[in-house]
C-alpha cells in the first residue's frame, strides 16, 4: 500500500512534470482530508451534545449551537415535543423512504438523458431525529386571529442516502441543520379545524453542513466545497427563506393567496450621518498608530449595502440614505458594521443591532448609538419608519429623490406563450429557413421562460419555467418608485434555452392611481408575441408616509440598540465568527463633541444637516448596482448580496464554555425583502430615475465585397453603469444570430475598471450578402468578473437588424 502511495510521484517524475505539480496534488490532498476529518469532528461533537444536553452545558463543551433558551428566558424548552417526534421518527422515516423510491426517484430520471439510470441504493434516516431547542411565541405585536411561533430547529442526522447514476456512487451519511423556522396559524376560525391554513419560512438561510459519502466527496475539495453549499442553501432560500413561503390550507375553498404573499409591514429609511471616537486600527511599523479609514455595511435579513470610505478619519461624516423593506416585524432587525478599509484585509470597528420593533412603534428615532465589541466610538443614525398607505394624496414627489411608493408584484403565470420567436417575427425567416437541425430541434421544444420586470433602473429576475407554454411562477417582488405619475413596469418573457423575447410588455404606473385601492389584477396583453398571449400579474401601489409619534408613548431612543448577543462578520472570511458584544451602560458617554451637539437646539442642527449635504446624498433602492460615482447622480450603490447570515447569534455568558458559534437566535432574525436574483438588462428602453441610459456602445459596420465577409468595428463604450463597488472590467461579445455556437461567438479584449473602454477591434463573419441581409447582429457588454461571483455579469445588449441596413456603403454610430 506504501509503494502505491509512490506510484503518482514515480509517475510524474517518469512523464517530466515539475515537482511543483507534486507539491500542489499533495497541498490538496491534505486539504480534502483536513476538511474531512473536521466535518466528522464537529459531527461528533454535535452527538455528544445531543445525547447529554445537561453535561454538555456543564462541562462547557465548545459546541456549535447551544439552545437558545440557555441565553433567553421568553424561549420556553418543549421536551415534551422532542419525546414526541423520537417516537414518530422510525415512522416518518419509513414514509420517507417510500418517498424517495416512488416518487423522488422516478422525477429525478425524468429531468435530463444523463439521470435515466439514477437509483436510490440505500435510504436510511437514522435513529437520530430533529430536535426543537426551544420555541417562542408571539401574542402582543400581531394580529388577534393569528399565533405567530419561532421554532429553533437542530436536525444532527446520522442518516445515508446513496444513489448510483450511471455506476457512479453518490450519496450523503450525515447532515447539520440549523435554523429558526417561523410558523404562523391563520386565520383562527370558529369552527373545526380552528385554523385556517399554516404558513411556514425560514426568517433567514438556515446553517447546513453535509458529511458526503461515495463519489460526493469530491465536493469536499477546498474552493468547491464552499460553492456546493452555496449553492444548496441557495436553492432552499428560493423556496422556504423570506419572503418566500409554503403556505397550507387546512380548511376547504381558503382563499391563501393574500397569505402566502402579504403586503410588506413597511419600509425602514436609514439616515447614515457620522460617527466619532472610533477606534484606530492604522499602524506603521507595527507601533506608530495612525487613523483609519471608515466605511459602514448595513444589513436588514439579506440586503445589504455599503457606505462609501472617508479617507483617513476617525469621526467621518457620511450623510447617506438607505432604504429596506421590512416583511416580518417583529422578527427583523437592522445590523450596522464599521470596517476600515485596507488594501490586504479590513479591519473591524464595531457593530451595531438595533431592533425594528422600537422604530416601528417610535416612527422616527435620531440618536447617537454606542458601538459593541470595540473599547470605543459612537453612531450618529436617524431611522424612519414609513408605512404603507393607500392615499394619492402621499404620492408628492419628493425634492430629495427619495422614494415616496412602493411597488408589489405578484407574477402569477403567463398564457399560449410562442414555442419561439420565429412564431410572430420575420414570417419569411421561420424556422424552415434554418439549416441546422440541432437549432430545428431545439425550436420544436417548448419554451423555458423567466421574466425580467424592471422598474427605473432596477432589474428583478423571476424562476425558469421548464418547458411549458403556459409557466406559473408564482412570485412576489416590490420595487422602491420615486415618481409614480411618470414611471413604469417593463416586463419581458424569455426563453432560457435561446435567450430569445417571448414577449413584452409596458404597464404605467399612473393607471394604479385610477383604481381607489391602487390595485391591477388582471391579464395583461403580451407584444412582440401571439396574438393570445397574455401574462396574469396583479400589481399593489403604496405610498411611503411616516406617522406622527404617539405622544403618550416613551420613546426607546437608545435602548432600541440590542445589547444581546450579536454577530461579527470577519469579511474576506468564507467563515462567521460569532462574538459576544461587551456590556455597555444604556446611556453612553458624551464625548466634548457630541455633548456640544446633543446642546443645539434639534431644529437648528436638523436644518444644518439638509444644508449640509442635502443634494449628495445617495438613495439606494433594494437591488440596484451603484451609479458611476463621477457623475455625481443620487443613485444607489448596492453592496455584495452575498449569503451573508444575517441573524444574530450567541454566545452564553457562563465562564466555563469556551467561544464558540451559534444559530440565528430567536431574538435578532432577518429576512430577504425580495427575490432578487442576478440582474439583467435586457433591449428594452431602460432608464433610471434620473433619465440617464444605461450605456451607449459605437459600433462601425459594413460588408467587405472582395473578402466577402461582414466587417464589425467595436470602437467603444461609454456612460456605462457599474455592477459593483470594486469597478467594472467590461468586454463586448458578438453573436450573428440564429447561430450562437461557441466557435462562431467574437469576443474583445477586457478593458480593467472603466467605464468608458477603448476597444478599436476588427471582428469578421465571412457569410454572402444574401445571408448576411437575413441575420441579427447580437452585442452584449459583460463584466469579466471571478469565477464565483455574484456580481452582475451583463451591463447590457444591443440587436441590429441588418436586413433594415446599407452593409454595402456601412454605417458607423452610437
Amino acid at each position: 500500500r506504501a509503494l502505491l502511495w509512490l506510484g503518482p510521484v514515480y509517475l510524474a517524475g517518469y512523464l517530466g512534470l515539475s515537482g511543483s505539480w507534486v507539491l500542489l496534488a499533495l497541498a490538496l490532498w491534505l486539504c480534502w482530508g483536513l476538511n474531512r476529518r473536521g466535518k466528522r469532528d464537529r459531527l461528533a461533537a454535535a452527538f455528544a451534545l445531543l445525547e447529554d444536553e445537561r453535561e454538555a452545558v456543564c462541562r462547557g463543551l465548545a459546541a456549535r449551537h447551544l439552545p437558545a433558551w440557555v441565553h433567553f428566558p421568553d424561549v420556553e424548552r418543549v421536551e415534551w415535543l422532542n419525546k414526541v417526534l423520537v417516537q414518530a421518527w422510525p415512522y416518518f422515516g419509513t414514509i420517507m423512504e417510500k418517498t424517495f423510491k416512488e416518487v423522488l426517484e422516478p422525477k429525478i430520471r425524468a429531468k435530463s438523458v444523463h439521470l435515466k439510470t439514477c437509483t436510490f441504493t440505500k435510504i436510511h434516516f437514522g435513529e437520530k431525529c430533529p430536535r426543537i431547542n426551544g420555541i417562542k411565541a408571539y401574542t402582543k405585536e400581531i394580529d388577534r386571529r393569528q399565533v405567530t411561533l419561532d421554532l429553533q430547529i437542530c436536525y444532527i442526522g446520522d442518516c445515508e442516502i446513496h444513489m448510483d447514476i450511471s455506476k457512479f456512487n453518490l450519496g450523503v451519511k450525515g447532515v447539520q441543520l440549523y435554523g429558526t423556522l417561523r410558523v404562523i396559524l391563520e386565520p383562527l376560525l370558529t369552527d373545526a379545524p380552528f385554523v385556517g391554513a399554516v404558513t411556514l419560512f425560514f426568517m433567514q438561510k438556515p446553517h447546513l453542513e453535509i458529511n458526503w459519502a461515495g463519489m460526493s466527496n469530491l465536493l469536499d475539495v477546498p474552493g468547491i466545497n464552499v460553492m456546493s453549499d452555496s449553492l444548496i442553501q441557495d436553492f432552499i432560500a428560493a423556496r422556504l427563506v423570506l419572503p418566500n413561503r409554503i403556505t397550507v390550507p387546512l380548511k376547504k375553498n381558503m382563499n391563501i393567496a393574500h397569505l402566502r404573499f402579504p403586503v410588506p409591514k413597511g419600509v425602514i429609511r436609514v439616515h447614515l450621518l457620522e460617527a466619532e471616537n472610533l477606534v484606530q486600527k492604522d499602524n506603521f511599523l507595527g507601533a506608530i498608530r495612525g487613523k483609519s479609514d471608515p466605511y459602514a455595511l448595513l444589513r436588514v435579513g439579506h440586503v445589504q449595502y455599503r457606505s462609501k470610505t472617508v479617507s483617513r478619519d476617525l469621526n467621518p461624516i457620511w450623510n447617506e440614505t438607505f432604504e429596506f423593506v421590512v416583511h416580518e416585524v417583529p422578527g427583523q432587525d437592522l445590523e450596522v458594521d464599521l470596517y476600515d478599509e485596507d488594501p490586504d484585509k479590513d479591519d473591524f470597528m464595531g457593530s451595531l443591532l438595533i431592533g425594528l420593533v422600537d422604530v416601528m412603534n417610535d416612527r422616527t428615532v435620531d440618536e447617537w448609538f454606542p458601538l459593541s465589541k470595540t473599547t470605543s466610538g459612537h453612531l450618529h443614525l436617524k431611522l424612519e419608519w414609513l408605512s404603507l398607505v393607500n392615499d394619492l394624496e402621499k404620492l408628492h414627489e419628493d425634492k430629495k429623490g427619495l422614494s415616496t411608493a412602493i411597488l408589489i408584484v405578484y407574477l402569477d403565470s403567463a398564457f399560449n406563450l410562442p414555442k419561439n420567436h420565429f412564431e410572430y417575427s420575420n414570417g419569411e425567416c421561420g424556422a424552415k429557413k434554418i439549416k441546422n437541425n440541432k437549432y430545428l430541434k431545439k425550436m420544436e421544444r417548448e419554451p423555458s421562460s423567466f421574466v425580467l420586470l424592471t422598474v427605473g433602473n432596477k432589474t428583478q429576475k423571476s424562476k425558469t419555467c421548464n418547458f411549458s407554454k403556459d409557466p406559473t411562477w408564482g412570485q412576489a417582488f416590490t420595487f422602491f418608485v420615486h415618481s409614480a405619475h411618470s414611471q413604469s413596469l417593463h416586463i419581458e418573457i424569455k426563453d432560457k434555452e435561446r435567450d430569445s423575447a417571448l414577449g413584452t410588455s409596458v404597464v404605467c404606473l399612473s393607471h394604479l392611481l385610477k383604481d381607489p385601492n391602487m390595485t391591477l389584477d388582471q391579464r395583461f396583453q403580451l407584444d412582440h408575441s401571439s396574438s393570445d398571449s397574455f401574462i396574469k400579474m396583479k400589481l399593489v401601489l403604496r405610498a411611503l408616509d411616516v406617522e406622527e409619534p404617539d405622544p403618550q408613548r416613551v420613546k426607546a431612543g437608545v435602548n432600541a440598540s440590542k445589547q444581546g448577543p450579536m454577530r461579527v462578520t470577519e469579511k474576506a472570511e468564507n467563515e462567521k465568527k460569532f462574538v459576544s458584544p461587551p456590556q455597555v451602560s444604556k446611556v453612553p458617554p458624551m464625548s466634548k463633541d457630541s455633548a456640544a451637539l446633543e446642546s443645539l437646539p434639534k431644529k437648528d442642527s436638523e436644518e444644518d444637516l439638509d444644508t449640509k449635504d442635502s443634494s449628495a446624498a445617495p438613495v439606494p433602492s433594494e437591488t440596484v448596482s451603484g451609479l458611476d460615482e463621477a457623475e455625481g447622480k443620487q443613485n444607489a450603490e448596492h453592496g455584495p448580496t452575498s449569503a451573508l447570515p444575517s441573524g444574530a447569534a450567541a454566545m452564553p455568558t457562563l465562564p466555563v464554555l469556551q467561544e464558540m458559534r451559534l444559530a440565528p437566535s430567536v431574538t435578532s432574525l432577518g429576512s430577504l425583502p425580495s427575490s432578487c436574483f442576478e440582474l439583467s438588462s435586457s433591449n428594452l428602453d431602460i432608464h433610471n430615475g434620473t433619465e440617464m441610459p444605461l450605456g451607449e456602445i459605437q459600433l462601425t459596420v459594413r460588408y467587405a465585397s472582395i473578402r466577402q465577409s461582414l466587417v464589425v468595428l467595436v470602437n467603444g463604450c461609454r456612460n456605462l453603469v457599474p455592477s459593483s463597488s470594486r469597478g467594472v472590467d467590461p468586454y463586448v461579445r458578438i453573436y450573428l444570430l440564429p447561430d450562437r455556437r461557441w466557435t462562431s461567438r467574437k469576443k474583445t479584449s477586457v478593458k480593467k475598471k472603466t467605464l468608458n473602454p477603448q476597444y478599436d477591434e476588427k471582428f469578421e463573419f465571412f457569410e454572402s450578402l444574401e445571408n448576411v441581409k437575413k441575420r441579427t447582429l447580437d452585442i452584449a457588454v459583460k463584466n469579466s468578473r471571478p469565477f464565483i461571483s455574484q456580481e452582475k455579469k451583463e451591463l447590457g445588449k444591443v440587436r441590429i437588424d441588418l436586413s433594415q441596413e446599407d452593409l454595402i456603403k456601412g454605417f458607423a454610430q452610437w
